[in-house]
């Protein structure tokens, strides 16, 4: 279920950086169409390890044949491995990516049984074990990966304020082709 076609998905970023010179559309200014090197399998395995996690393989694969971040949906995929480079400005992003770093956050079981739409009426931090942080939306809103449970490898999106927790695409390579080919 892995391999990409990583020279197209590269090519496919050139172009869209090359009809968007100015960093105009949704998150290019943040992400700017770039992409980090490639994880080795010898440090995907040794962050897996660390957190007791093993990741989707369409993820898994995405970072160690592509690249880790930043080029994608919303402000830009979060890399898996380091914190994003110092910027001028915090992100909220950022909290949320030091958080799924803490012992067992990400090993914890998935809380939710179903979409939970709607208004959140607990804080957001409470439904997200379990889960990691792809991308920042703007507003509070986050994109995040399910890594167990019944829905482990979908992609969620949280809108704590009018959306709710619900599923946003059955899987990485579906959310990630799908601003590829729409960006």
């Amino acid at each position: 279920m892995g391999n990409w076609d990583a020279d197209g998905v590269r090519t496919r970023i050139r172009e869209l950086a090359a009809g968007d010179p100015e960093h105009e559309r949704s998150g290019a200014r943040t992400h700017r169409y770039a992409l980090a090197a490639r994880l080795p399998q010898t440090r995907i395995r040794a962050f897996e390890e660390s957190h007791g996690i093993e990741l989707p393989a369409e993820y898994r694969s995405f970072v160690a044949e592509v690249g880790d971040g930043p080029a994608g949906p919303g402000h830009g995929l979060m890399p898996l491995a380091d914190p994003r480079p110092e910027a001028d400005d915090d992100w909220a992003v950022d909290g949320e990516w030091a958080q799924d770093r803490l012992p067992g956050r990400l090993s914890a079981p998935f809380p939710l049984t179903a979409p939970l739409p709607g208004r959140l009426a607990v804080r957001p931090d409470v439904l997200t074990p379990g889960t990691l942080v792809l991308a920042e939306e703007g507003c509070g809103m986050f994109v995040r990966l399910v890594l167990n449970g019944p829905y482990a490898g979908e992609v969620w999106r949280i809108d704590p304020d009018w959306g709710g927790f619900v599923p946003a695409s059955p899987g990485f390579r579906a959310w990630y082709t799908d601003w590829l080919a729409g960006a």
